[in-house]
């Protein structure tokens, strides 16, 4: 009866064991699966374009725009000031405020009539027609490109940051909405305290930085 009742015994710590190693297997396993689902994701969002789908071309805009199996129709060009294009056997085309899903479009229904099932990409290579302005104490006062999601506190960062004895409390962001002009303020040394970090706003085309 003893031997019986050591066995038993030995037989449930063994059982406990393995309870716990499987335990310990399976916690890894979730750990690693979820490392690889971060990584995906991480991934997923460094492919995604810098630019937004509804980005609207404008004037001086440099489109890349290939034409596949037709290396004679693949090239680059600059959206003249009146808004067109002109391409190969397209001739000239609108695309100020068009996106590239439209102009893609636009070209495809152009070359139909000469080439068999264009397949046509249109990418925004530089955008030139989107800007935005910073004045005052800034160090490199001026139009920049505005970029996608582009914040105050990243343009200031293409500024080069802030010249000497600038008032980085009282900072303006002038914006003009239809037919009004506001005046957006906002504070960078609350913004650096962790305070008010939604005043930190995505830039707009045509908004001015003024640093007093």
């Amino acid at each position: 009866m003893l031997c019986v009742g050591f066995s038993v015994g030995n037989l449930f710590k063994w059982g406990t064991a393995m309870l716990t190693k499987i335990r310990q297997f399976l916690f890894v396993l979730i750990a690693v699966m979820s490392v690889f689902i971060l990584m995906s994701e991480d991934t997923s969002q460094a492919q995604t374009p810098h630019e937004s789908p509804s980005y609207l071309i404008g004037p001086n805009d440099i489109l890349s725009i290939y034409v596949w199996k037709e290396a004679e129709l693949t090239r680059e060009v600059t959206v003249m000031p009146d808004g067109r294009v002109t391409f190969p056997l397209a001739g000239e085309i609108v695309a100020q405020g068009q996106t590239v899903t439209q102009l893609k479009k636009a070209i495809t229904q152009k070359l139909e009539k000469y080439v068999t099932a264009p397949e046509v990409t249109v990418i925004v290579k530089e955008s030139k027609s989107q800007l935005i302005y910073t004045i005052g104490k800034v160090a490199r006062q001026g139009p920049y490109p505005l970029t996608y999601s582009m914040t105050v506190v990243q343009a200031i960062s293409s500024a080069g940051g802030f010249s000497e004895w600038a008032d980085t409390k009282n900072i303006i962001i002038v914006r003009r909405h239809a037919d009004k002009v506001i005046q957006i303020p906002f504070n960078y040394k609350e913004f650096t305290s962790g305070q008010n970090l939604e005043k930190n706003i995505l830039l707009q085309p045509g908004d001015t930085i003024v640093v007093p």
